[in-house]
């Protein structure tokens, strides 16, 4: 065995790359546990062209114990079609050998082997001996069969996969017992329940508020029933829906009566999966369907694959590109195996057998790689046995012929196989607009160097992204490497896909400016003429509606995507054809009433949301508000005028600057402790003073009840670890805030802790408690203005602390040494103890307040290709709604989803149609009288009022005098003289909307307005 090119000896990944930050968003979509069991695992892929180093890519990325490959056949040209590890230099050499070195960079805790060999040779078993998982790329059935009868006898997990032009296909066998131990990776459901019925079905009802969300056949756990108290902590019971907010779960007829409380969990139970051997597959396949409306297709491909494989058996070479004798010879073999698979897709996949496509090698190798660490973790359920996959739509509408793809020597034989020159050609002067270049962004840039998106003389690629490079970036965004920690994305990215392409020298333009308003000077009309398309790589919802809106206004094709964990989704956005993105939304996430937050938590992500708020009222609005006060004139009389809670605000500037403002570091340690008695035991204590854990609603039901919690206030001890961490990260913090050296000394913190003297609490009567949030919020009415008059007779004047700033601590989630999860983590658990929810780590806690998307890899490596088999179709302007595929997946499952695109939605005015895509447009800034006469005499529509941006410019119901000057002017005179502001220089344009009613007075949508100035 060749030696092992990591960079650092093994060590325990899970500490050691985890601490660093490696893995923090693939983490929250795998867990800890699946990534230790990963961690001992030792993977062999086999076939190092573009979908074994796709493999090879995402399963290093991942964190597996090592990465072996092996293909000592030697790099030709073609091989740089997909193969993006490799370079010019590099043919000649063996594959294996010659990517080695690169592949090793991507993880410096994953060894990378190679097993050597001599051009020519064929893995065999004996070289496969010791791996936990073994992948074939592009290995004959008959190597395959041989190998998988080995690995199925001796527990090893095997996978085969392939791709042909369009066409892909995989194959697991995982073993005769394979357990998967948790098939979906989605949270546990859980609920309140309300009541148990005694009896041979025991029906539970859950709490009206939200649906139970369980399905027949799963299992689930109880605690906190009172009453019924065998069942808390009982085995997993089966449920039976009975309705949305009821479920069986059999006989409870033993059981003691019900009484109240009590919350359900869902169990997560192993699945055990008996997998057949290849050669029994084959006789009798078990598919996963791709996509319903080929629910055929998986059938005819199965013995079309096996076909093509026999074909190079008999002439050792794969079918000639668009070749009718070579096709003709292939479907003969197919329709030996089955007489009815579809000749028209056999012929086709023979003649695309020996195209080779980055996109297709994208799909595959993201679905593959979660496949083999599903093997490694047993976490998701694993392909069940067999997957085919096409995107023969994305063929251009004009099918090339034999002489088109023949091979010419080119970096891009592999696509010209499938595509043909002429196609090549428009790929190569296409011109594309990528915004963002993280995970998508990066993944999407590989794509298009191998496939030479804009590589040629009139092609140009744009990327732009304003993000720096930051540690957790490298485990997905894998153009990075840890050299170019602190670097610009979009220029490291660019740098990194002219490296894998010399085409794209040049050609490849790097921009930090984000899309939005503000930079509408820079990506301005000229720039989008000069564009064929746009495809986001965005990671927020309100970029990705920004840039929609500049498509639609501009007419240019947007290609969109997203990840989420192992799910992710593609749509097509294509001018006059479909919707677009904002035309549907998903709806907006259940937001937790404030007054649960507040007062009444029961689930631990209040207490985290609770706890994020706690950190900017302590750490963050203080220090901003005492800071603005010291360096803005009249800061009082005009800012705190407006804000309603003037005596609030300024005692809190009093405390910060006078009262409470620490010299000492000691004193940090002893405001901590007097703000863990306020949060933790006084204002718990108040709270059930006014509202006791008798009390009783106006109906005479317990208050108490149901969702509400009646929490118990904690007494401080320093040796409880959760009580000394909320003091530690809080004291320095409020360090922090006065420029403090901070400290992490137990000891001091005990010492200074408990020798504080805590002042005597004593609860106030008619403090009001807001019960939900239709009700008003309770205001402090002690004292009042007067109050706030004579507070700031003890502020010190701004003059007398001149320079003088506090330090506002800036939220970031992602510094572990700044105390900032630390901090949320004890203080939200603090919470979860008052009312007796189970705490949670600081790793999922920090997910929950910092707002962290799961993601992974192989996901990322899936959409794009997804994406970039759609882009074909662009470039191809095809103009069919059919054409066209919006996808959904979800690797865990895995389940795949495609529908055509949503057309655009149809309106009209008079028997006029149109669309989001139709507008009307007026040249040489004409004025609003030319507007308005054009509507009366063209459309026989009157215009009733006319508004750009934020400005009202005219209406009907203006006076003469002024209705009659601003018709006369022309357009762009009109928007500065209303607005009061000049048109910036870099606009050409302004997007105008109006009102309008037609002859019956009834008022008429139409589409929007573009005035040229």
């Amino acid at each position: 065995m060749a030696e092992s090119s990591s960079l650092v000896s093994k060590m325990d990944i899970d500490e050691a790359a985890i601490d660093e930050g490696l893995y923090s968003r693939q983490l929250y979509v795998l867990g800890h546990e699946a990534m230790k069991k990963m961690a001992t695992s030792n993977v062999l892929i086999v076939g190092m062209k573009g979908l074994g180093v796709e493999i090879a890519k995402n399963v290093a990325l991942a964190g597996v114990k090592s990465v072996t490959i092996y293909d000592p056949d030697l790099v030709t040209i073609q091989d740089l079609s997909s193969q993006f590890f490799l370079r010019a230099e590099d043919i000649g050499k063996p594959r294996a050998a010659a990517m080695l070195p690169r592949l090793a960079e991507l993880n410096t805790y994953v060894p990378v082997h190679d097993l050597g060999g001599r051009q020519g040779d064929e893995i065999t078993i004996d070289l496969i001996r010791g791996f936990h998982v073994v992948v074939l790329c592009g290995v004959p059935y008959k190597k395959q069969l041989e190998i998988n009868n080995w690995t199925h006898e001796n527990g090893v997990h095997f996978i085969s996969a392939e791709t042909r032009g369009l066409f892909g296909a995989t194959f697991n066998d995982f073993g005769p017992k394979f357990t998967c131990v948790d098939p979906t990776g989605e949270q546990p459901l859980t609920g309140m329940i309300v009541s148990i019925e005694k009896g041979k079905e025991g029906v539970v009802t859950c709490l009206d508020e939200t649906r139970h969300g369980l399905e027949d056949g799963d299992f689930v756990t109880f605690t906190e029933v009172q009453g019924t108290t065998e069942l808390n902590g009982c085995e997993p019971r089966k449920v039976t829906v009975k309705g949305p907010y009821t479920f069986s779960i059999g006989d409870t007829s033993g059981l003691s009566d019900y009484k109240a409380g009590g919350i359900f969990t869902q169990v997560k139970m192993p699945k055990i999966l008996d997998y057949k051997p290849l050669r029994d597959s084959l006789q009798g396949p078990e598919f996963l369907i791709t996509d319903f409306a080929k629910f055929d297709r998986p059938a005819t491909l199965h013995v079309g694959f096996q076909a093509l494989s026999e074909f190079h058996s008999r002439y050792n070479r794969s079918p000639r590109p668009r070749n009718g004798e070579d096709a003709a010879a292939v479907v003969a073999l197919a329709k030996e195996l089955d007489a009815d698979a579809d000749e028209k897709v056999l012929t086709e996949l023979a003649y695309q057998a020996s195209g080779d496509l980055a996109p297709m090698n994208a799909v595959l190798g993201g679905f593959v790689a979660q496949e083999v660490l599903k093997a490694c973790s047993a976490k998701f359920h694993p392909n069940f046995q067999h997957m085919y996959f096409d995107s023969l739509e994305s063929l251009p509408n004009t099918l090339p012929i034999e002489e088109e793809c023949q091979p010419i020597g080119s970096r891009y034989d592999g696509q010209i196989a499938v595509f043909g020159r002429t196609f090549q050609e428009k790929i190569a002067n296409h011109r594309q607009f990528l915004v963002g270049s993280g995970a998508i962004g990066c993944e999407m840039l590989k794509n298009w160097s191998l496939m030479g998106v804009g590589s040629g003389p009139n092609g140009i690629i744009h990327v732009t992204d304003l993000d720096t490079i930051e540690k957790s970036n490298l485990n997905r965004q894998f153009l990075f490497r840890a050299k170019d920690l602190g670097k610009f994305k979009a220029e490291v990215a660019a740098v990194a896909v002219a490296e894998m392409n010399p085409d794209l020298s040049g050609k490849i333009l790097a921009k930090q400016e984000p899309v939005g308003p503000a930079t509408e000077n820079v990506y301005d009309e000229s720039f989008f003429d000069d564009i064929d398309g746009v495809t986001n790589a965005l990671d927020n919802v309100k970029a990705r509606l920004y840039m929609d809106q500049r498509c639609v206004f501009y007419r240019k094709p947007l290609l969109e995507s997203g990840t989420l964990g192992t799910k992710g989704n593609t749509q097509v956005v294509i001018p006059d054809l479909t919707e677009s993105y904002a035309s549907s939304q998903d709806p907006p996430e259940k937001e937790t009433p404030s007054c649960t937050i507040k007062n009444f938590p029961n689930a631990i992500n209040h207490t985290i949301e609770w706890s994020r708020t706690q950190f900017d009222n302590l750490f963050v609005k203080p220090a901003q508000a005492a800071n603005a006060y010291l360096s803005e004139p009249n800061y009082l009389e005009s800012t705190l005028k407006y804000s309603g809670q003037q005596k609030e605000q300024i005692d809190q500037i009093v405390s910060f600057l006078v009262t409470n403002k620490p010299l000492t570091f000691e004193e940090c340690i002893v405001w901590a402790r007097l703000q863990f008695e306020r949060d933790y035991n006084n204002d718990i204590r108040q709270l059930l003073f006014s509202l006791p854990k008798d009390a009783v609603t106006s109906t005479g039901q317990p208050f108490w009840s149901g969702p509400k919690r009646a929490p118990e206030p904690l007494v401080f001890n320093s040796n409880d670890p959760t009580h000394l961490d909320y003091i530690i990260a809080a004291a320095n913090l409020h360090a922090f805030n006065y420029g403090l050296r901070g400290d992490t000394n137990s000891a001091l913190f005990r010492k200074v802790a408990d020798s504080v003297i805590v002042p005597e609490f004593t609860p106030k009567s008619g403090v009001k408690v807001q019960i939900s949030d239709n009700d008003p919020v309770p205001q402090n009415t002690s004292g009042g203005d007067e109050d706030a008059e004579d507070l700031t007779k003890n502020l010190p004047s701004p003059s007398s602390l001149a320079g003088y700033r506090l330090n506002p601590c800036d939220f970031e989630k992602d510094d572990d040494a700044n105390h900032h999860i630390d901090f949320i983590t004890a203080a939200s658990n603090l919470r979860a103890i008052n009312y007796s929810i189970n705490p949670a780590d600081r790793h999922t806690t920090k997910q929950i307040a910092g707002k962290i998307i799961p993601a992974i890899a192989t996901t990322t490596s899936l959409v794009t290709g997804l994406v970039c088999l759609e882009l074909y179709k662009v470039i191809d302007k095809k103009n069919k709604l059919e054409d066209y595929k919006n996808g959904f997946v979800n690797l865990a499952l895995p389940f795949f989803g495609f529908s055509e695109p949503i057309a655009a939605k149809k309106a009209t005015y008079g028997s006029v149609e149109w669309t989001l895509w139709d507008r009307f447009e007026f040249k040489n800034d004409p004025t609003l009288e030319d507007i308005v006469g054009y509507f009366r005499k063209e459309h026989n529509l009157t215009i009733t009022m006319v508004s750009q941006g934020v400005s009202m410019l005219w209406n009907s119901w203006l006076g003469k005098k002024k209705s009659q000057e601003r018709l006369a002017m022309k357009f762009s005179h009109l928007v500065e003289h209303v607005s009061k502001k000049p048109i910036p220089p870099h606009a050409k344009h302004l997007i105008v909307e109006i009102m309008v009613t037609d002859d019956t007075d009834e008022d008429v949508e139409v589409p929007f307005i573009v005035v040229r100035i």
